[in-house]
């Protein structure tokens, strides 16, 4: 007898080529790159966060003297669809396609770096490419060096991207890093409110990744681990910013990311998607805002939160909403609720009848 084929569809992933951790690895970038630039006779393309000009990380860098360097500040806005298509187009027009690109910053470079290595080698906007499994060529060599952890855009296979209709990534096989250099020492110098925030968003994404329908055993094993580090970075005996939290929230960050690319966040990263589409707010902090008013669907992951925020005299500001119009709170609503994957996992089949703009509004009126 022939059996029944199934109809589930499992996410058949790539993960990140090629890791190396630990202090001091970020001095073996050069050597690391070495092979690709003998091989393809080329240069590179160094995308480093503006907050490192003029320190010491600056002169670590191994750029030659055929690469490209762009300092980029990420403190005004997230990755645009503008800013990929222009960078992307001045790149080819100055040197021609580069052997690989480097992004050496926070989640936001990280998603420059990679969308940009996709970009390098498709043609038109990269707001044709917002979405799964539209890209269609595979990007140049690309490599990711966090400077800060949490986002866990490491090891994602999503660019996150504003363009002007939506806040979307780029998401494919070809997305994901060919090559991290996660290394601890890099993160130290994160101001405490930013280390909080952008820490919150592995935890988040795991809270978010297991209370939903698409949470399995493979997800629930890295979202497991990445809460018990936040747990001990956050609420332990030797909570804080130490040396030996530095090095598991950058484990952390990464076990995070990975636990919700087989599974999918849920109704904080909805909401947070509105608010920075239509305000700007940076995503983590967005997503910590945002996580605060969320006891009617994560009760005990942000009394958890709340708890960290308490201990650690975190700035969350109140009555954010006060200031907006009832226009801005609907746009927001519009685009959060436009995010179907989301609101299936989180709510289920029935999303639809339990989410409504109406609800959206209310919630972000919360903030």
């Amino acid at each position: 007898m022939v059996a029944t084929p199934t109809q589930t569809t499992h996410k058949n992933f790539k993960g990140v080529e090629k890791t190396v951790y630990g202090r001091g690895s970020f001095s073996q970038l050069d050597e690391i790159l070495a092979p690709r630039r003998s091989d393809n006779q080329g240069y590179f393309v160094f995308l480093v966060d503006n907050y490192f000009k003029g320190k010491s990380l600056e002169g670590q860098v191994p750029v030659h003297h055929e690469d490209l360097t762009y300092y980029i500040s990420v403190e005004e806005h997230e990755p645009t669809t503008d800013q990929i298509d222009e960078l992307r187009d001045e790149i080819l027009a100055k040197k021609g396609l580069p052997s690989g690109v480097v992004g050496i910053g926070g989640g936001s470079i990280m998603d420059i770096a990679k969308a940009l290595s996709l970009m390098l080698t498709n043609e038109g906007s990269s707001t044709l490419y917002q979405g799964l499994n539209l890209i269609k060529k595979p990007g140049v060599y690309h490599v990711g060096v966090p400077t800060i952890s949490g986002t866990g855009a490491e090891v994602s296979m999503t660019a996150v991207l504003t363009g002007p209709v939506k806040k979307l990534g780029l998401k494919c096989e070809w997305t994901v890093f060919n090559q991290i250099v996660l290394d601890p020492e890099l993160i130290a110098s994160v101001p405490r409110n930013w280390w909080f925030y952008t820490g919150m968003d592995t935890y988040i994404h795991c809270i978010e990744s297991e209370n939903g329908r698409m949470n399995n055993a493979y997800s629930h094993a890295y979202a497991e681990q990445a809460m018990k580090l936040c747990r001990e970075i956050y609420l332990g005996e030797n909570s804080g910013q130490t040396t030996e939290n530095d090095d598991k929230l950058m484990v952390a960050s990464m076990m995070g990311g990975l636990s919700l690319t087989y599974s999918e966040v849920g109704v904080c990263h909805a909401l947070s998607y509105g608010l920075s589409k239509i305000l700007g707010t940076r995503h983590c902090y967005a997503n910590c805002l945002i996580m605060n008013h969320l006891a009617d669907y994560y009760p005990e992951g942000v009394a958890e939160f709340k708890q960290m925020v308490a201990y650690h005299q975190i700035d969350l500001p109140q009555g954010l909403s006060n200031d907006w119009s009832d226009d801005t709170i609907t746009q927001m609503a519009h685009i959060s609720y436009n995010l179907p994957h989301m609101w299936l996992h989180a709510i289920g089949d029935n999303w639809q009848e339990v989410i409504t703009i109406d609800l959206l509004k209310d919630l972000f009126r919360r903030l």
